[in-house]
């Protein structure tokens, strides 16, 4: 498994990680404030990016509840739907998220479910589908089957978070399949986020799916319905069962003596009937039952491992974007400032995922050329080369504040 981009570890611990790499006090307080501003220009700028975000996704919001002041043509929609599935995409790049290849969808598809039920998707109602991860591990979960005498250990690839980006065809695709939407309105675009999903179990993602019957729940329901509904058919209404073929026999001409059909051989009829009536209606109730308890297990999954829905995605993904971008940038200027200064990108690169491996016991793939474009957007770092340099923490403070105040000039 290859390590991944994300950062785990919370901004506040990052600072207290770099701050250990200066010893004087009042360094470290001149670190505190650098990260307090930082933080700030990072924050504003994903402000612009929040509010592009909910404009161009206002038109298919379905959780919406404000007035439209004109209502969208289709070519306005159109490009408010491009717009916005390209900053939502870099969006989740920003924030360390991994596109869910098509091959892994398929995966989970044929893989059994870890819940034990099994989903049927509509593939055919969507327009599109993007699947986005972050924070791939391995986990291992013991399962009882045989109504709990046999329990079985297995290992499964777990996903931190996923984000699950979905649009709906438009309301004549339905109208043809003589299908009524449930749930979701056509054309509409909905986006989610949840936690802790196994891969193999991507599929209940998906707002259609549906529960269908395993095999081996089918065989348990059919063998339990054909034992019980033969001994019914013998001890209720084998007699009148037979009663009633020689009946018919003498009325087809294929027996010539007469049977004589008594008012208790009526009554035993009914009594049987009604017996075998409501065994067919117990299995079947069995089986609904059986359906109900998978939708509920379904259901339960989703509750809890759901986080957040349609534009609240928005707000949890900006937050984890500014975070990342600012663990990325303050690790890579610290490194710079404390131990690498006038090293190449590749060689700052190798020594933090070494010191985060050696000290802390985590294994990433940093993202230096990220964390170094923005330092030197920032004037924070120079670079000559392929040689980065980091400019001193009085320096770095008076560059970032003097971009602070300068965010508004309408003197220009």
């Amino acid at each position: 498994m290859s390590a991944d981009r994300f950062i785990p570890f919370r901004k506040h611990d990052i600072i207290d990680m770099c701050s250990d790499e200066f010893h004087e006090q009042s360094d470290k307080n001149s670190f505190q404030q650098l990260c307090e501003i930082l933080a700030s220009l990072i924050h504003f700028k994903y402000h612009a990016t929040l509010e592009a975000l909910k404009n161009d996704y206002a038109p298919f919001d379905p959780n919406s509840d404000t007035r439209q002041l004109t209502p969208f043509s289709k070519t306005q929609k159109a490009q408010c739907q491009e717009r916005f599935a390209d900053n939502f995409a870099k969006l989740l790049n920003a924030a360390n998220f991994e596109r869910v290849t098509e091959q892994d969808l398929q995966d989970a598809l044929t893989e059994e479910s870890l819940f034990k039920v099994r989903l049927e998707v509509e593939f055919d109602d969507f327009e599109q589908v993007v699947f986005y991860r972050r924070g791939e591990s391995q986990l291992k979960e013991t399962l009882s089957t045989l109504w709990g005498l046999r329990k079985q250990a297995i290992q499964f690839t777990n996903y931190d978070r996923v984000a699950v980006f979905i649009t709906f065809k438009d309301n004549a695709h339905f109208e043809q399949k003589q299908k009524v939407p449930l749930g979701f309105e056509p054309g509409s675009t909905i986006v989610k986020l949840f936690q802790n999903v196994p891969k193999a179990d991507l599929e209940m993602l998906f707002p259609n799916s549906e529960v269908r019957m395993r095999k081996i729940d089918k065989v348990i329901i059919g063998t339990s319905a054909a034992v019980g509904g033969a001994v019914v058919l013998v001890t209720k209404l084998g007699a009148s069962l037979v009663l009633l073929a020689a009946l018919f026999a003498f009325w087809l001409g294929f027996r010539s003596d007469e049977v004589e059909m008594t008012r208790q051989h009526v009554i035993s009829l009914g009594i049987g009937l009604g017996v075998f009536g409501s065994f067919v209606f117990k299995e079947w109730s069995k089986f609904k039952n059986r359906k109900i308890k998978f939708m509920k297990a379904l259901s339960d999954n989703l509750y809890f491992k759901n986080l957040d829905n349609n534009a609240g995605v928005f707000h949890t993904l900006i937050d984890a974007a500014e975070e990342e971008d600012f663990k990325e940038a303050i690790l890579a200027y610290t490194f710079l400032l404390k131990r690498l200064e006038g090293q190449t990108a590749e060689q700052i690169d190798q020594q933090v995922e070494l010191w985060f491996k050696e000290k802390y016991q985590c294994n990433l793939d940093f993202e230096i050329s990220d964390a170094l474009e923005k330092l030197v957007d920032l004037s924070l770092v120079s670079k000559q080369g392929d040689m980065y340099s980091a400019i001193s923490l009085p320096s770095a403070k008076q560059e970032l504040d003097k971009q602070w105040d300068g965010i508004f000039d309408y003197n220009k």
